[in-house]
């Protein structure tokens, strides 16, 4: 029998929908876009149902996003929280709630479509098995929304026959087991849920009566717009911000590896912090990472923040807050502040001002460059010559209630270096990490050292162990043994210290307690691995999450390419030639320049990339081209490497230095053209590489400039980005260049938009690209770090592929090929020990480039086969933040953080 209902004639959800419902056993649905309202109107004859819905939708998701479940799922998550439903309003809560319900009860199940699959789900039909077991079907344009049952003009045509009701249960299951057909992702199930319950917290006020991180982070950006928090976040957040809430404040070093987000982390516990407190935040980093502290916080986090350009602020919006002098850093319009330490090093008066205020907390990133001078072998028992930067932090140790340090080595070369970032946390005479001044680990920090590291065994003498146990004796939560000792000395855990004489106030059953604790102290609760917090990829991504029965990190394996001796590439004899000629005149250069390694190196570190950069190097020092070759380097030691002005340097060359020079150049503006680096680029890209999208990384803007010309001919079809510094990032489209901001290529990299991208280290700081699945580096960077970072843009947490593909180009007979050659046997050994290659292995690259391969062996021998300490925090502690239902209001928190200093 055919039904034809119109709702101009009748109600559709009364006369169709909802009578056909009751009791019914199943409902099979094509829909449009899935929409919780659908529970408006036939909510209860759903909850009434005997059997399931299975209703088949429609989604924005791209096919790209479907390759994987993990894509698929975020994408689905990105399209809930952008339709923002928190916002919905109190009536919507009821129909969550039924939703929720229906869900978990097992009573609904939805899968979504991509558009492009089918295009636009227009069609709209569904089949329905009905009590007494009869089945009808009907299609027409009524979409499973309130609107469409209750609102629209809508035609439904409703035919019980047996063909009909086959024939669109075939186009249902057709959909339904499409291979690109995704479960709707389980967080957009638990956020109904959590909406359905959802309240607001008005005043920050009523916050800080009972300060709950995840009432001010479920629904920042980086829940909503992004993947929220992973487990090793979360952990580390509850536990710094815990430990601020003490009188001791939080002190501890982040020494996560490279892509597991330390500069989220941070920046979630300055924001915490500053919600509690009233004192200034101060984030202190590297010159070159300023500026993405801030994007980090305000794309993720909604965080207003400020930095100083070295003469005032900047906030959030970009705008500078004109201040005179110096002493304008007093005046920061934000909470949180971002300083450059570039100004400690140099010595800028405006760090004295720094100096004149408290914090609530400070925070320093890439850490580890605040070290002492007088490092090697066998100088640890030295008195320590902090540099200038170690020693700036010692000092400010006293000003601020918190200090945290990031940096993903802790130990570059040398365990005391670990000792010395403990220091600063215990600067200020907080007692809570080394314990007082008459503390064993203060006072022998070699020693403390060598019996962490199982070097030297801890003394039997059992005042002495207890000497190394009581100052400073750990809280009572960490050890049953701890806390009833703690409890037989009637202290509470804000007592750090005890004296050594109380051992003998101890009954017998509890120094047995003291005996028992000091077999296991040095390993389980030295003060090492008490503030280190350090986690590994490897060991995340292998360790089971107890309640999900899945890894706390899902793998993204790397698929390593180029590492076979063989895979180096080949130049020409004239082009090999034309290298010969560049050591030639770096080792007659090296012979009376002043400079260090860098100067001494540059035309070789340049033409290693590719031989354009080469060519346009030489012809700066020749004074053929008047420009400014921008200085790759980014540590921040002592002092901050501006651009270099190579008239300055190179124009008191000798004859037998321009002839070489001359000579080199001849050469490669002959053959520049012929760079084999060119071809296997092109080879790799027509592969496989290209569709699964590339970025390609150089240190050097010539040789992006030179690669993006190459690559724009010969794929023309494709939009070509380059993300570099100052005003020189944009597109490449039909072959010509477009200036484009930061952001947009950003934007079009996340959207599909752009598949190739081509990019400069100096921009490339903290760039998230996991929509890209394979990585080029034209060149090997001659600090270490750099290439890990460069790993760290494709192989992170949201990473779209299993696995990433990454190629690394050298040419035969290189600087850079033979330091791969010293190194490629202790590579593996190195990563996994410091969870990447030391900054202090840049020195192996200069030493190979002027002819000092024995120093570059002896470097290479000193880096430490063992880690000096054991593992602490191969350990979560699941934090549910996801499912808070009272959230702090958003515009009371960012008035609460738009405060200034």
């Amino acid at each position: 029998m055919i039904n034809r209902f119109s709702s101009r004639k009748q109600k559709l959800a009364e006369s169709f929908l909802n009578e056909r419902l009751v009791g019914a056993k199943n409902y099979d649905r094509i829909a449009g876009y899935f929409s919780s309202s659908i529970l408006e109107i036939a909510g209860e004859n759903l909850e009434g149902m005997e059997g399931i819905v299975r209703m088949v939708c429609n989604s924005q998701l791209d096919e790209r996003d479907v390759k994987t479940s993990r894509a698929a799922h975020a994408a689905m998550r990105k399209e809930w929280c952008a339709a923002e439903p928190e916002n919905y309003g109190s009536k919507a809560k009821g129909r969550f709630a039924k939703l929720y319900e229906l869900f978990r009860s097992g009573k609904l199940e939805v899968k979504v479509l991509p558009d492009n699959v089918f295009g636009l789900i227009h069609g709209k039909g569904g089949v329905i098995t009905m009590q007494n077991g009869e089945k009808t079907s009907f299609i027409g344009s009524a979409n499973e929304t309130y609107n469409a049952w209750k609102l629209n003009y809508e035609l439904i045509w409703e035919d019980d026959s047996p063909e009909a009701v086959q024939w669109v249960q075939e186009e249902f299951e057709a959909l339904w087991t499409h291979p690109a057909a995704q479960d709707l992702a389980d967080f957009v199930i638990e956020d109904i849920g959590r909406i359905a319950k959802r309240e607001v917290i008005q005043k920050i006020e009523d916050w800080r009566e009972d300060p709950e991180p995840a009432s001010s982070i479920v629904e920042l950006p980086v829940y909503r717009n992004d993947l929220g928090l992973w487990e090793h976040q979360k952990y580390f957040i509850k536990l710094a911000f815990d430990a601020h809430q003490s009188p001791h404040g939080a002190r501890f070093v982040l020494a996560d590896m490279v892509g597991l987000g330390k500069t989220l982390q941070l920046a979630m516990v300055a924001q915490l912090i500053a919600l509690t407190g009233d004192k200034p935040t101060l984030i202190l980093a590297p010159k070159t990472l300023i500026w993405q502290w801030q994007d980090e916080m305000t794309e993720r986090l909604d965080l207003p923040s400020a930095v100083w350009n070295g003469k005032q602020w900047v906030d959030e919006q970009g705008i500078e807050h004109p201040i005179k002098g110096p002493e304008g850093i007093k005046q920061c319009p934000r909470r949180i502040g971002i300083v450059s330490y570039g100004l400690v090093t140099k010595r800028s008066k405006a760090i004295e001002y720094i100096k004149e205020l408290s914090y609530d907390c400070i925070i320093v990133d890439e850490a580890h460059h605040a070290r002492r001078r007088n490092l090697g072998p066998n100088k640890e028992n030295e008195s320590p010559e902090p540099n200038i930067l170690l020693s700036f932090l010692q000092e400010m140790g006293g000003k601020s209630k918190s200090i945290l340090l990031a940096t993903a080595t802790p130990v570059q070369l040398y365990p005391i270096e670990a000792w010395d970032l403990l220091k600063i946390l215990s600067s200020g005479n907080n007692e809570s990490v080394l314990g007082n001044k008459q503390s064993l680990w203060q006072k022998d920090a070699v020693r403390s050292l060598d019996i962490v590291s199982g070097k030297e065994e801890l003394p039997e003498d059992e005042m002495e162990r207890w000497n190394w146990i009581r100052n400073p004796l750990p809280p009572s939560s960490e050890n049953r043994d701890i806390e009833i000792i703690r409890r037989a000395f009637n202290i509470d855990d804000d007592v750090v210290t005890v004296p050594g004489s109380d051992f003998t106030k101890l009954r017998e059953p509890e120094k047995d307690r003291v005996r028992k604790l000091s077999r296991d102290f040095m390993q389980d609760h030295n003060p090492f691995i008490r503030h280190i917090v350090r986690r590994t990829r490897k060991f995340l991504e292998n360790e089971i999450n107890k309640e999900t029965n899945e890894p706390y990190l899902k793998p993204i394996k790397v698929e390593l390419h180029g590492e076979d001796i063989r895979d180096a590439i080949i130049l020409t004899t004239y082009l090999n030639d034309a290298y010969k000629l560049a050591e030639e005149f770096c080792h007659l250069f090296s012979k009376r320049s002043r400079g260090g390694g860098f100067l001494k190196t540059l035309l070789l570190r340049r033409v290693g990339s590719t031989l354009y950069a080469g060519k346009r190097t030489s012809q700066a020092m020749l004074g053929i081209k008047h420009e400014n070759l921008e200085a790759e380097e980014e540590d921040e030691d002592e002092n901050e490497n501006e651009d270099i002005q190579v008239s300055d340097i190179f124009k008191e060359m000798s004859i037998d230095e321009r002839n070489v020079l001359q000579r080199f150049l001849d050469i490669l503006s002959e053959k520049e053209d012929q760079d084999p680096k060119y071809h296997k680029i092109k080879e790799l890209l027509q592969n496989g590489w290209l569709e699964r999208g590339c970025i390609i990384f150089s240190q050097y803007y010539d040789s992006i400039d030179w690669l993006s010309g190459k690559l724009s001919h010969d794929f023309s079809d494709e939009i070509i980005g380059i993300y570099a510094g100052g005003q020189r990032s944009g597109i490449i489209e039909n072959g010509e260049f477009i200036r484009t901001s930061r952001e947009k290529l950003k934007s079009m990299v996340r959207n599909g938009e752009i598949r190739l991208l081509l990019g400069t280290d100096a921009a490339s700081e903290g760039l998230n690209l996991q929509k890209l699945g394979s990585l080029i580096n034209i060149d090997l960077p001659w600090n270490p770090t750099r290439l890990e970072q460069r790993k760290g843009r494709i192989q992170r947490i949201g990473q779209v592929y299993e696995d990433v593909w990454i190629y690394n180009m050298r040419y035969k007979g290189s600087v850079e090929d033979r330091v791969h050659e010293l190194l490629s046997s202790r590579l593996e050994e190195i990563n996994n020990l410091f969870g990447q290659i030391p900054d202090c292995l840049k020195d192996v690259w200069v030493e190979v480039a002027l002819g000092e391969e024995e120093n570059a062996r002896k470097t290479i021998g000193e880096v430490p086969t063992k880690h000096p300490f054991e593992l602490r925090y191969d350990k979560i502690e699941p934090v549910h933040w996801e499912k808070c239902s009272k959230v702090l209001d958003s515009a009371e928190r960012r008035r609460c953080l738009m405060k200034g200093w």
